[in-house]
């Protein structure tokens, strides 16, 4: 008896210290390298959820891409909702700091992304909350990038950097082009 009892012990702590090691390891993975959400809402369609409500896609976000707040044109990312703290949102990034936007329907037909700050829109447009709502968003919101589409299995997709027609920073245009 003493033998069992001896090595029940042993496989106890050791599973003790391993579980021990695997949750902080797995939470520092989790926050720093890469996560999965499923998305929910029309407001990416038809890039994300193109069946609506019957199916919603998972996505993996990549954390560790956008450790340094930088984005580009086109990427589709996560951040901290600036009107629900609570909530994340997921949109395509369509112009960045220093580039001068034509809004669809923000307080200002014309401006510029103010330095530390991005410009993001849904794909669906009229059916999502994004910028033209709030204005630019603030990099310190950034949550991470939507690099794959995981779920449902027929989807499984890389998610391509790519703006929509029409959409992106002006070229070629000044403030003083806006006043003549």
């Amino acid at each position: 008896m003493s033998l069992q009892a001896g090595a029940g012990r042993r496989y106890l702590r050791a599973f003790v210290s391993a579980f021990c090691v695997a949750v902080p390891v797995t939470v520092t993975a989790l926050d720093r390298l890469a996560y999965v959400a499923r998305v929910e809402g029309a407001s990416m369609q038809p890039c994300l959820n193109p069946e609506g409500a019957r199916a919603s896609d998972v996505v993996l976000l990549n954390r560790w891409t956008v450790r340094n707040y930088e984005v580009q044109r086109g990427d589709v990312v996560s951040i901290m909702s600036p009107m629900n703290p609570q909530q994340r949102i997921i949109k395509r990034v369509i112009a960045l700091e220093g580039d001068f936007i034509r809004t669809l329907s923000y307080k200002n037909r014309y401006g510029r992304v103010p330095d530390g700050h991005f410009w993001i829109e849904g794909d669906h447009r009229g059916r999502s909350l994004d910028s033209n709502s709030f204005g630019p968003v603030s990099k310190g919101l950034l949550h991470g990038r939507a690099s794959h589409i995981i779920w449902p299995p027929n989807r499984w997709q890389r998610i391509e950097a790519s703006l929509p027609p029409n959409r992106g920073p002006l070229l070629n245009w000044s403030l003083d082009e806006e006043d003549s």
